[in-house]
């Protein structure tokens, strides 16, 4: 039996090093640059800034072009080069609410209806899957359940086996 992989995507390398070399953000503003008091979550890592790191704030649009769907908000990244977060099928360290929003984007970068809702945060691999069986999503974004705040977006990775218990 196979089951698709899926896989948390964080925000581009080449706009979080944009970003953090004084590129404007999606209001057309310069980063603001402030001393984290910790807990803050980066977008690129998709970890945590420590308390005392120095990190950016600035408005996000993850899509590739204005439309009425192309929510903007406010995100965190580190202010200082971190790693990309590559891992698969796992949940990113920076997701610790209870819970979070998981919506379904069409190839048109528009909201698939009746996909959004709010998921337990260790059911998110689980529902990922399931709304990838609907042929019209092409991603996902997992947002806040309290703010709506853009947190990552999720794709669909390789086919796997699924293993037997045994």
């Amino acid at each position: 039996m196979m089951t698709s992989a899926i896989r948390f995507l964080p925000m581009p390398a080449d706009q979080a090093a944009a970003y953090r070399a004084g590129a404007p953000d999606a209001y057309g503003l310069a980063p603001e640059r402030s001393t984290s008091p910790g807990g803050y979550p980066c977008r690129h890592c998709l970890g945590d800034i420590a308390k005392g790191e120095p990190y950016l704030t600035l408005a996000y649009r993850p899509f590739p072009r204005l439309q009425p769907y192309a929510e903007t908000g406010p995100i965190f990244l580190h202010a200082t080069e971190c790693p990309r977060y590559e891992a698969v099928e796992v949940v990113p360290p920076m997701l610790e609410s209870p819970d979070y929003i998981l919506r379904g984007y069409g190839g048109d970068d528009r909201i698939v209806y009746g996909s959004g809702g709010v998921v337990a945060t260790q059911a998110i691999v689980d529902r990922a899957r399931e709304l990838f069986a609907d042929p019209r999503i092409a991603y996902l974004h997992v947002r806040s359940a309290r703010n709506n705040c853009y947190q990552c977006r999720v794709e669909r990775g390789a086919v796997m086996p699924l293993m037997n218990a045994g």
